[in-house]
């Protein structure tokens, strides 16, 4: 797989290798036959990066600061995912993985802590890219690092597998044709969220938003408001804060005192945590009820229940889903075998992407990156058994088509475990939730 068009023909095995029959093409179904030509040609970091019995991926994820818990998390499912596929064993079958590792070669991999720093964690992919011919690079926290990684790949012409990321851009605006997102956009978590409020809230709410200052927090402000509007729910205050913020007086006072009914809190992680508490402390509940559109990994367990029963929210994903889906069944077993505690939905997203690339390098029969990009956009007619169903990526920009949990916080005396946080109240299917084609404005780059 070392060799160029016209240094030397190629052999069978290579041929067989690279997914090329007889004429000379690659076929994917419903594709057609992609010429030899394209499939052959050095791009990125293929053939370099197969040339070997391994192939490496590259993992940025924040491990220390505001985002480390879900960052830990989240690296805690690419690990199992790796472990598994490599073993070809039980669970990797059950995905629809065939033998050891992809297309027989086993994955290595490094982690690099992105420190929730968008710069830090391109430069930490570049590495990985340029030294370790990366096939794919994946994780992040953050919308603003996703953005960042979507645009490394592009250039770069390396797969990159979205980790936790819910602004629209990532698969709106700024949506690139080598970069893929599994968890749900703002819009797609506000759809499935609102009808459910709205019918247990009633109509004609005032709302207080406490938005962070960057992509994600305005996006989820812009999603949520307008799809409360047709219920008649207006904003009674809208107080902007800093990403790196940790004092939420001003912000929480102005809320306390804007005659809201009902409290959006759009911030995330630790900041979501610390928010909430002062939120208590500044007697923000006794005027008004908590709504948080997307609720973070651990954001239950470090506030507590006595503040999260009661909030209605949407989650990636959440482990109760083991009671619907046989692959989240198996996903939540395995997890807490090796890590003693049950997955949160950051784990299950990279545990997720994970598979859903295996899967959709073997279905091209090669690691070239445009004929895997075409096999991922063509799943839509072959969907993947997941830890969340039948999902599929939609080819116009690359969101993927999945549902979406609408949850219900337990308050501290109906929780029958202590990992019984939330009650699935609405399982929205992807259909439903998902943006019209281009509204976001997404126009993904070229496949070369």
């Amino acid at each position: 797989m070392n060799k160029r068009i016209g240094e030397a023909a190629l052999d069978r095995r290579q041929m067989l290798q690279l997914g090329l029959g007889a004429a000379g093409g690659l076929m994917l179904p419903g594709l057609g036959l992609i010429p030899a030509r394209a499939a052959e040609a050095p791009l990125g970091t293929w053939p370099a990066g197969v040339s070997g019995s391994t192939v490496f991926v590259g993992v940025t994820s924040p491990l220390t600061g505001a985002y480390s818990a879900d960052g830990k998390d989240e690296v805690l499912g690419y690990e199992l995912a790796f472990a598994e596929i490599n073993a070809g064993g039980a669970n990797a079958q059950a995905w629809g993985l065939k033998g050891k590792g992809v297309l027989g070669k086993q994955i290595r991999h490094a982690i690099a802590d992105s420190e929730l720093k968008p710069n830090v964690a391109v430069q930490a992919q570049t590495q990985f890219i340029q030294r370790d011919k990366a096939m794919m690079i994946t994780g992040c926290v953050s919308s603003a690092e996703a953005v960042a990684l979507e645009e490394l790949a592009q250039r770069e012409h390396v797969l990159n597998m979205v980790g936790a990321a819910g602004a629209n851009a990532a698969t709106g605006h700024d949506c690139q044709r080598y970069a893929f997102r599994s968890q749900p956009s703002a819009y797609m978590a506000c759809k499935a969220l609102a009808p459910v409020v709205a019918q247990h809230y009633g109509r004609g709410k005032k709302v207080a938003y406490l938005v962070p200052d960057y992509n994600y927090g305005h996006s989820v402000f812009g999603s949520f408001s307008a799809f409360t509007k047709p219920y008649g729910w207006t904003t009674a205050a809208k107080e902007v804060v800093p990403l790196s913020a940790t004092d939420y007086s001003s912000a929480l006072l102005n809320i306390a005192n804007s005659g809201a009914d009902i409290f959006v809190n759009i911030e995330f992680a630790a900041q979501a945590v610390n928010s909430t508490k002062q939120a208590a402390q500044f007697g923000v509940f006794k005027k008004m009820q908590m709504i948080v559109p997307n609720i973070s990994s651990f954001q239950a367990q470090e506030t507590g229940a006595a503040l999260m029963g009661g909030v209605f929210g949407t989650m990636d994903w959440n482990w109760k889903l083991e009671d619907r889906f046989p692959l989240a069944k198996s996903f939540v077993a395995a997890f807490q075998a090796k890590n003693h505690y049950t997955p949160n939905w950051g784990a299950n997203i990279g545990y997720l992407q994970t598979y859903i690339w295996a899967l959709g390098v073997e279905r091209a029969g090669t690691f070239y990156p445009p004929a895997v990009i075409k096999a991922l956009e063509a799943s839509k007619t072959n969907p993947f058994d997941s830890t969340l169903g039948k999902v599929w990526y939609r080819a116009e920009d690359h969101q993927l088509v999945r549902p979406v949990p609408v949850v219900l916080g337990n308050a501290p005396g109906a929780m029958k475990t202590k990992d019984d946080w939330f009650n699935i109240v609405d399982l929205v299917p992807g259909e439903q939730a998902i943006s019209p084609p281009t509204f976001l404005g997404c126009k993904l780059g070229s496949y070369t």
